[in-house]
């Protein structure tokens, strides 16, 4: 038993000390009573739950100039110390156990999320192998792009000025190169914001700019990108990277986010941009040790699967049953035109409102997401509620229920808690904002719980089938692994078996296998 296990377990891990068998972690256990909570430490949960006090640390070695380390302190303070964190967790546990059980949560922290918990240690421990030579290269280029960029802003601008001051920005923008500001609000210092979606809205109403207008706005944009993900990745990468072992070790959360997905951090694998060349670029520098091959399993469409089985939607079930492309269904029904003459631009639209149906977008989001008029969208939704109405039916139940209940659950009894719903004081934005998550909530947590579950079940495949194979990455719907080349064959087909009958679906579970070199190399099988 332990407070934050997978932090112990890697620490004794790394002593040499394997510690095997179910290990009970209160931590977890208050996460998923209260997964919106921030007050998950030992000595929070032990003033908020048990009105008990504990020593901070800081009160044993100090802090600042002046701190010391731990073997310095004398060892009865030290020993009280760690006695009494473990007579709190201890209490932690005898309190919280009952809960788990009267709130249905018991199972959920017994099948998924405790025998996680060492499958994530391992995971971190493996970390992943990084081509620090290839991301070197990609800074001199980036750093060489940085230069040119702020030499044509001072052409399309007049002058230099610092792109890093939100103050000169937003003059240079909004006073010098006249941008529109219709709609924007100032900040506190009197200036027109400059923040990432102020400058993206502008950029997406490209009519309104003019040459120079456009021309100056796409170079600040393409400048931040490339200076985030620099200072981000491309220079961060190679300085994280483990002496002792050579490879980087990124740390798993499971209490990270409300929704049960895991998250990650030290550095974050997990939001490196997909849909961008760069980001794809980035990708390439996570690589597998030579003879060896990376493994990326990639859920298909795995949160409208979800949807279609909690509404029992017979027309998207059908179409995943028959392994039709589902976005391009959806816009042969829209459009009212055969599914093999469906365009590229409306399988897009399809693509898209099925997506903002599973986040609750309304007509006036849809509008902002295409260049459809709000009018235009509403008639989209119209019509898409019409050809599935089990997902109409679904949004009002699950909305009833956040109402009523005050939560609403995944298909493994994940509870997420709404309690602001019942407040009629809530104004209308954030009430809109907060029912989306709750219609969002059971599909994206059941997906999460499923992916666990394949992680769970494929760690056990892999050491029964005495595989060298290993789990190093997750990564929203994809596990990422590397094999060395005589398992290859046999370890693909034990991956797709096993996340494919992780959950029972009426639409079934389909996961895409890829291998190659690097993460950004990839080839299907």
């Amino acid at each position: 038993m332990a407070h934050n296990a997978k932090y112990d377990l890697t620490v004794l891990r790394r002593h040499g000390l394997d510690v095997t068998g179910p290990i009970d972690d209160t931590l977890l256990m208050a996460w998923l009573l209260d997964p919106s909570s921030r007050s998950l430490g030992l000595k929070a949960l032990a003033n908020d739950l048990l009105d008990w006090p504990m020593t901070e640390l800081s009160e044993l070695i100090g802090s600042g100039r002046k701190q010391i380390t731990i073997d310095q302190v004398p060892i009865a303070q030290v020993g009280a110390y760690c006695g009494a964190d473990v007579d709190v967790t201890l209490h932690l546990f005898d309190l919280l156990a009952p809960r788990l059980a009267a709130a249905g949560l018991l199972s959920l922290y017994h099948e998924i999320e405790r025998p996680l918990l060492p499958i994530l240690t391992d995971m971190e421990m493996a970390g992943v192998l990084l081509d620090s030579t290839f991301l070197g290269e990609m800074s001199v280029t980036f750093t060489k792009r940085l230069a040119e960029i702020d030499a044509e802003l001072v052409s399309v601008v007049g002058h230099p000025f610092n792109l890093r001051s939100t103050q000169q920005l937003s003059q240079v923008l909004f006073d010098e190169m006249k941008l529109p500001t219709r709609g924007l609000k100032k900040t506190a210092s009197g200036h027109y914001s400059t923040a990432a979606d102020v400058l993206d809205g502008l950029a997406a109403a490209g009519d309104e700019l003019n040459t120079s207008q456009q021309r100056g706005l796409m170079l600040i944009l393409e400048h931040r990108q490339l200076e985030k993900l620099r200072g981000t990745y491309i220079d961060a990468l190679p300085q994280l990277v483990n002496p002792d072992t050579g490879r980087i070790h990124t740390s798993f959360s499971q209490t990270g986010a409300v929704t049960g997905r895991l998250s990650s951090s030290n550095p974050n694998l997990q939001n490196i941009p997909i849909r961008t060349e760069i980001g794809r670029e980035i990708r390439r520098a996570i690589v597998a040790p030579p003879g060896w091959t990376l493994i990326s399993a990639d859920y298909s469409q795995v949160e409208l699967r979800v949807l279609a089985h909690i509404a029992h939607e017979e027309l998207l079930i059908e179409a995943f049953a028959n392994d039709q492309d589902i976005h391009a269904v959806t816009a042969s029904k829209l459009f009212g035109v055969p599914l093999e003459t469906v365009t590229k631009q409306q399988r897009g639209l399809g693509k898209t409102i099925n997506f903002a149906t599973i986040y609750g977008v309304s007509a006036f989001g849809l509008s902002s997401r295409t260049e459809l008029t709000q009018q235009q969208a509403k008639q989209f939704l119209d019509q898409y509620f019409q050809t599935y109405p089990r997902i109409r039916d679904y949004i009002e139940v699950t909305l009833q229920q956040a109402r009523e209940l005050g939560y609403v659950q995944t298909l493994l009894g994940r509870k997420r808690f709404f309690p602001e719903l019942k407040s009629r004081a809530l104004p209308v934005n954030q009430r809109m904002a907060v029912e989306r998550a709750a219609i969002n909530a059971p599909i994206q947590g059941t997906a999460a719980d499923i992916m666990k579950i394949a992680m769970i079940r494929l760690h056990q495949a892999l050491i029964d089938g005495g595989f060298q194979t290993r789990m190093l990455l997750q990564v929203h719907d994809e596990l990422v692994l590397e094999a060395p080349p005589d398992e290859l064959e046999p370890v693909t087909n034990v991956i797709r078996t096993t996340m494919e009958s992780a959950y029972v679906l009426d639409a079934p579970l389909k996961v895409d296998v890829e291998v190659g070199p690097n993460w950004r190399d990839l080839e299907s099988l």
